[in-house]
Parts: C-alpha cells; sequence; structure tokens
C-alpha cells in the first residue's frame, strides 16, 4: 500500500472503499474484483453495478499486492484476505487506526450485478434507508455512522451531488437538503455544466488525511452527499454524529471495531469458493 500512496496518494481511499463495496455484497469473498466474462460462464459482475461502474479504483493496486504474495506463498493467501489487509493499511498510512485482521476468507468463484445493485447504499439514500441496508448486514447503527466516518477520505463525481448544490442555496434544520449556503456556492462553481466526472473532496478541510474531519463538516451542514448529510438532519445519529466531531479518539476506536465486523461477514452457504491465483478471475 505505501508504494501505491506514493505514486498515487488517492489509493489509499481507492482501496478503502473498494473492500466497503465487496463486504456488502454477499460477503468479504473478493467478488467485486472479478472481471465480467462472456465465455461459457457469462459472469455479469459487480464492477458493472450502477454503484461501480466507473467509479471504482484500486483493481491494479490489489493485483498488484496479490502478484507479490503468490510469488513468496503460492495458493496460500486469498485475494479476499489481501483486501482486507490492504484496506486497514490504507487508513494506518492515512493516519488512521489500525485493528487485528482475522485470516482465512476465501474467494467467490461467482458474483452479480444485480446483488450489487440491491445491496450497496446510494449517494441520494435516506438515514432510514442506511440504518436499514446495514441491519441486514447484522451491524448496527453505530457501526453504520463510523463507518460512514470512511469518507473522511476520498473523492465523488459532480454527478453524484449535483442535484444537491443545484437546486437549494442551503436550507435550516429539519430542510431535506439542508446545506451551508457559502458551501453550496462553492460546489456550484466547482461542477460547471457538463463536468459530470469532475470531483470533489468528500472532507474538504483535509481530504487526505484519517481523521474526524467528516464529522465536523457535518455538524457544520458541509456532508458532500446527501447520505453524508442524512447523518446529521434531526435523526438518530446526530448526537453520536457531534460527539466523533469533538473525539477524535472515540471515532477511530468504533470505527476499528466497525471494521472488524464488516470483515468479517462471510458468503452466504453454497457459494463456491476458492483461493484464486488471480484476482480477476475465477481458477
Amino acid at each position: 500500500m505505501s508504494h501505491a500512496m506514493a505514486s498515487d496518494p488517492t489509493a489509499a481511499a481507492a482501496v478503502l472503499r473498494l473492500f466497503f463495496h465487496d463486504c456488502f455484497v454477499n460477503g468479504c469473498d473478493a467478488s467485486i474484483l472479478l472481471d465480467d466474462t462472456t465465455t461459457t460462464t457469462n459472469l455479469v459482475g459487480e464492477k458493472s453495478a450502477f454503484p461501480n461502474a466507473n467509479s471504482l479504483r484500486g483493481y491494479d493496486v490489489i493485483d498488484a499486492i496479490k502478484t507479490s504474495v503468490e510469488s513468496a506463498c503460492p495458493a496460500t493467501v486469498s485475494c479476499a484476505d489481501v483486501l482486507a489487509i490492504a484496506a486497514r493499511d490504507a487508513v494506518s498510512l492515512l493516519g488512521g487506526p489500525t485493528w487485528n485482521v482475522r485470516l482465512g476468507r476465501l474467494d467467490a468463484r461467482v458474483a452479480s450485478r444485480d446483488a450489487a445493485n440491491a445491496n450497496l447504499p446510494g449517494p441520494g439514500s435516506s438515514l432510514p434507508s442506511l440504518l436499514d441496508a446495514f441491519q441486514r448486514k447484522g451491524l448496527s447503527a453505530r457501526d453504520m455512522t463510523a463507518l460512514s466516518g470512511a469518507h473522511t477520505v476520498g473523492r465523488a463525481r459532480c454527478a453524484t451531488f449535483r442535484g444537491r448544490v443545484a437546486s437549494n442555496s442551503g436550507g435550516g434544520a429539519g430542510s431535506g437538503e439542508a446545506i451551508n449556503a457559502t458551501y453550496a456556492a462553492e460546489l456550484r462553481g466547482a461542477c460547471p455544466a457538463g463536468a459530470d466526472g469532475a470531483v470533489a473532496p468528500l472532507d474538504v478541510a483535509t481530504p487526505d488525511v484519517f481523521d474526524n474531519g467528516y464529522f465536523r463538516a457535518l455538524v457544520e451542514r458541509r456532508g458532500l452527499l446527501h447520505s453524508d448529510q442524512e447523518l446529521f438532519n434531526g435523526g438518530s445519529q446526530d448526537a453520536l454524529v457531534r460527539r466523533y466531531a469533538s473525539d477524535g479518539a472515540a471515532f477511530a476506536s468504533d470505527f476499528a471495531k466497525a471494521m472488524v465486523r464488516m470483515g468479517n461477514l462471510a458468503p452466504a452457504p453454497g457459494t463456491p469458493l476458492e483461493i484464486r491465483k488471480y484476482c480477476r478471475r475465477p481458477n
């Protein structure tokens, strides 16, 4: 991870997001890494799902790590374990917490675009839908809020928040699209017409440092995505957001615990599993 980050500081956030998108679809089984195929297997996987297409990155980082691991320990370490460890190290290298990663995951031989579309929360998700999505994975409201703090690093495309900032000039508390007016104006300037592929930092203050800046931004109504600001919009998570905003150590501790729980999500019984030699295709 350190080598990848030396050439691309955004690689850490990309790998962290890759891990989340893997675990949330049939458990942490590296199914997100499988390429679509047009052979007899006709695999239409998760990479082409709406939340992932033209958005997820970091595949090359995992490929490089897996190649090194295979050279040292052939057919021993799964792509799923490589991704779990890389996500942990990505957070640590950005100044965040670390945690012990349980090993022994196996790689799925199958993947499903439909499952990804059905399971992954989107940038327009409401608080109730976020809570429901995490609860269905056995994760608590506290886990959901802590894991959302991963948005303290990384960036999002203008297409994911243009409607949020273009349709209002800043609402008050309780508004479905409450947003700091100055911040909204800055985002409109950064996202001119036709620039849907341009990006903005999820945490404008420290976009490449893993800290509690994301939560401080939410309290100031500077959440980039609708789903971000939903955590602090007069709902059940307001108090926890305030706590994380004022106590970075509390956030770091809860985030590490939640990452362990998410990282232990297992594939459904009956899923065909193996240790892949190459992460982009089954053996």
